[in-house]
């Protein structure tokens, strides 16, 4: 089985967390997802949180703290399973309220680009988050 190191963002402000959902796929099959991504060979998973932090919302952040890592096994959808790097990062001057378009090409296949929606939702509603992403939500509170 193939292991794929991925870090996972956690962009909290005012008791929101930035989400994005996929604008052209049902949510049953994607779901409500925080910023992540695959690490690339030549950088850290932190410097990796803060390049996919940018790159699915064009929001620029900083790591502010490491929560961790866990392995998550991506079956049936794939035969991969997933050394996931969690982390707290922080932006300048958030806009919670904000709304906007983001997307980029599909980094799984390089195909063409894939659009989602970006938000700020209440901590309250994050247990809505898809795929174990929420499962290091709590240190990142603590």
């Amino acid at each position: 089985m193939n292991v794929v190191e991925k870090a996972v963002c956690y962009v909290i402000a005012e008791d929101r967390l930035l989400v994005f959902t996929h604008d052209d796929t049902d949510i049953l099959a994607t779901g409500v997802q925080v910023p992540a991504g695959t690490v690339r060979d030549d950088e850290s998973a932190a410097r990796a949180a803060e390049r996919e932090l940018f790159e699915e919302t064009g929001l620029r952040g900083t790591v502010t703290r490491s929560l961790g890592a866990e392995f998550y096994d991506l079956a049936p959808l794939r035969d991969e399973v997933a050394l996931r790097h969690f982390f707290r990062l922080e932006v300048v001057d958030p806009e919670v309220s904000a709304v906007w378009q983001a997307g980029e090409a599909d980094p799984a296949t390089g195909d063409s680009p894939v659009s989602w929606t970006c938000r700020w939702i209440p901590l309250a509603q994050a247990h809505v988050l898809a795929g174990g992403l929420g499962t290091r939500l709590g240190a990142a509170l603590r």
